[in-house]
C-alpha cells in the first residue's frame, strides 16, 4: 500500500512538473542550462518534463506581434533641429529560427505583462527590439534636414527607407518586420518655421518665373525689330518697282513722275 502511495505521489510530482506547449506557440527547451550551446535547445510539443535542474521551456509565439513605445523618443535632424517619433511597429517570429531567437535571448528577465503579451517576448522587445530600433532611428535621422522631413512626403520617404534598415535588423534576428511606422511630430515653433520658409521660396519661385517670361518677352521683341529691319534693308530699287509693276494694271492713268524702268519697259 505504501509502495503504492509512492508511485502516485511520483505521477503526480512529474505530472506537476511538466508544461504543455500552447497552440500556434513554438516550444524551446533548454537542457543542462544551455552550457553545450544549441545543442541543448531542441523544439518541443505537447507535454513537456522540465524538473530536471537546468531544464526551462520557452513558449515562442507563432503569430502576430504587435509593439509600440511607451513614450516618444527625441532625435535630431541634419540641421540639428529637435523633433520627436513613437514608433508602432509589428512582427512574428520565424518559425524555423524559434532556437535561435530563444538561444540568443535567454539571458532577458521575462517581463511581467499585464496585456496578455507573453513575458518573453514582452522583455524581447523592451530590452533588445527598442533599444535597437532607437539607435537606428537617431542614426538615420541625422541624414537628413528639417525641410526635407516635413515637406510633401518627406516624412513618407523617410519611413520607407527606416523600415527597410528596421525590417533588415529584425530579419538577423529571427523575426519578420511586417509593418513599421516612425509617427514624426515636429513642435509649432518648428512648423512656423518650415512654413514661414516655405511661403519665401514660394514667393521667389514666383519672381523666378516673371523674371523668365519678361526675358522671354524680351527676346520676342528683339527678334520682331531685327526682322523688320532686315525687310527694310532688302527692299532694293528693283523690287520697289516689281511691287509697282504688280500692283498697276497697266491701263490705269499714272499720275506724278513714272519709274524709269517702267519707261524702258513702255
Amino acid at each position: 500500500m505504501k509502495s503504492k502511495l509512492i508511485l502516485v505521489a511520483l505521477a503526480a510530482l512529474m505530472f506537476a512538473s511538466c508544461e504543455r506547449v500552447a497552440p500556434n506557440y513554438a516550444g524551446v527547451l533548454m537542457e543542462n542550462y544551455g552550457k553545450a550551446g544549441k545543442e541543448d535547445f531542441s523544439i518541443q510539443s505537447g507535454r513537456v518534463n522540465v524538473m530536471a535542474p537546468g531544464t526551462e521551456l520557452f513558449q515562442v509565439p507563432l503569430f502576430d506581434q504587435r509593439g509600440e513605445f511607451s513614450s516618444p523618443v527625441t532625435l535630431k535632424a541634419a540641421d540639428n533641429t529637435e523633433f520627436s517619433a513613437r514608433p508602432t511597429y509589428s512582427y512574428k517570429v520565424i518559425k524555423d529560427r524559434a532556437i535561435d531567437i530563444v538561444f540568443d535571448n535567454k539571458h532577458i528577465d521575462k517581463a511581467e505583462t499585464e496585456n496578455g503579451k507573453d513575458g518573453f517576448m514582452q522583455s524581447l522587445e523592451d530590452n533588445i527590439l527598442e533599444p535597437r530600433i532607437f539607435d537606428l532611428i537617431k542614426e538615420e535621422s541625422r541624414k537628413h534636414k528639417t525641410d526635407s522631413l516635413m515637406a510633401d512626403g518627406g516624412s513618407l520617404l523617410f519611413e520607407k527607407k527606416l523600415e527597410e534598415i528596421v525590417e533588415s535588423e529584425f530579419k538577423k534576428r529571427g523575426l519578420q518586420l511586417l509593418s513599421f511606422s516612425a509617427q514624426l511630430e515636429f513642435s509649432e515653433k518648428v512648423r512656423d518655421k518650415i512654413d514661414s520658409r516655405n511661403e519665401v521660396n514660394t514667393n521667389i519661385s514666383v519672381l523666378d518665373q516673371q523674371i523668365q517670361e519678361q526675358k522671354k518677352r524680351n527676346e520676342l521683341e528683339a527678334l520682331k525689330t531685327e526682322q523688320a529691319l532686315i525687310k527694310s534693308r532688302g527692299l532694293t530699287r528693283e523690287i520697289l518697282y516689281q511691287q509697282f509693276i504688280d500692283k498697276w494694271d497697266g491701263k490705269t492713268p499714272i499720275y506724278g513722275a513714272i519709274p524709269d524702268l517702267i519707261k524702258v519697259q513702255k
